[in-house]
């Protein structure tokens, strides 16, 4: 981007050509010489080039004001730089890492490690939100705080692993009051937390009604998705001598605490019992929790006058040296 910082000067431009172009007049007219009558006798009419040079000095003149006022107008080069600002939604996704994660009805992957590569697609697609990761067995721990860093919150996604078999249990009223102290002092106008388990709460110092509870009061929304289904689920087991082997085992879901939740603060429950009824639900939690973007427009400007001021002086100085030598006039 070009632009004049004082345009207003552009106005003498037409100036500068009226004088040059008056000197040049001027000039062919003739002005007051020393005569030396009969010298052209005695010269030879040959024609040198310092005439030429001579008769180009009006317009040399014309040029430096015309640079000079260009110098003075301040040309300016300018940088586009856009910032985007957004009203913000600030969101933390609470995983369950129980045992139960372990169970392989998501084919090829486990639950867990299908719920993973779903939250980092969304994460992806999340890039003006601050998002937070809380993961929880029969204890409940910040893996991520709220950040921007979204690459630092993939990283730390991915080493999201199962529970000590010793806090294998399911603790979902912990991992949600976690979530939602997180996001206790957030200024951003939507605050929302994505649930995911497969479990029944009964584990934790906190119930999932009271962290519910919680959570409306702070005004944040949250959203359960529920993984599976309650029944007899495959799961790869190991015996003492380390032989592994496929056996069912059964696991519980409570759909009704998880819709209970998501009623208490304004969300939604979702079921999911493939990896591609996963993908359709965050696809459709990030639909519902979109941000209104603002973009800025800074300009950075650098100045050019010099461009235009030292071939000025450069010019003057040149022409000075003319008049003043080879092409002095006498008187």
């Amino acid at each position: 981007m070009f632009r004049f910082a004082t345009a207003w000067i552009l106005v003498l431009l037409p100036l500068a050509v009226v004088v040059a172009f008056w000197m040049a007049r001027r000039r062919k007219r003739g002005d007051a010489r020393v005569p030396l009558p009969q010298a052209g006798i005695l010269v030879p009419r040959i024609r040198s080039p310092w005439v030429v040079v001579e008769g180009l000095l009006p317009w040399l003149r014309g040029l430096i004001l015309l640079l000079l006022v260009l110098g003075l107008a301040r040309p300016q080069s300018g940088s586009r730089i856009e910032t985007t600002s957004t009203f913000g939604v600030d969101i933390v996704v609470v995983q369950d890492t129980s045992e139960s994660m372990r169970g392989e009805d998501f084919d090829p992957d486990n639950r867990l490690v299908a719920a993973k590569k779903n939250i980092r697609t969304f994460i992806e697609g999340r890039t003006n939100d601050r998002m937070g990761l809380v993961a929880f067995g029969s204890l409940a721990t910040t893996r991520c705080p709220l950040t921007l860093d979204h690459e630092m919150l993939q990283q730390m996604l991915d080493d999201v692993d199962f529970s000590p078999r010793n806090e294998g249990g399911t603790a979902i009223g912990m991992g949600l009051a976690t979530a939602v102290n997180r996001l206790r002092d957030s200024t951003a106008r939507s605050r929302v937390v994505v649930l995911l388990t497969d479990g029944a709460n009964n584990e934790g110092q906190i119930g999932p009604e009271a962290a519910a509870a919680a959570a409306k009061a702070l005004g944040v929304r949250v959203y359960t998705i529920g993984v599976g289904s309650t029944g007899q689920v495959p799961l790869t087991v190991q015996d003492r001598r380390g032989r592994r082997y496929v056996q069912m085992q059964y696991f519980e879901l409570d759909e009704e605490l998880l819709q209970s939740i998501a009623d208490t603060t304004g969300g939604q429950y979702f079921n999911v019992r493939d990896s591609g009824a996963m993908e359709a639900v965050f696809e459709t939690i990030d639909a519902l929790e979109k941000t209104e973007i603002e973009s800025r427009e800074r300009v950075l400007y650098q100045e050019l006058f010099a461009w235009m001021l030292f071939p000025a002086v450069g010019l003057l100085f040149l022409e000075r040296t003319l008049v003043g030598t080879r092409l002095r006039r006498i008187p």
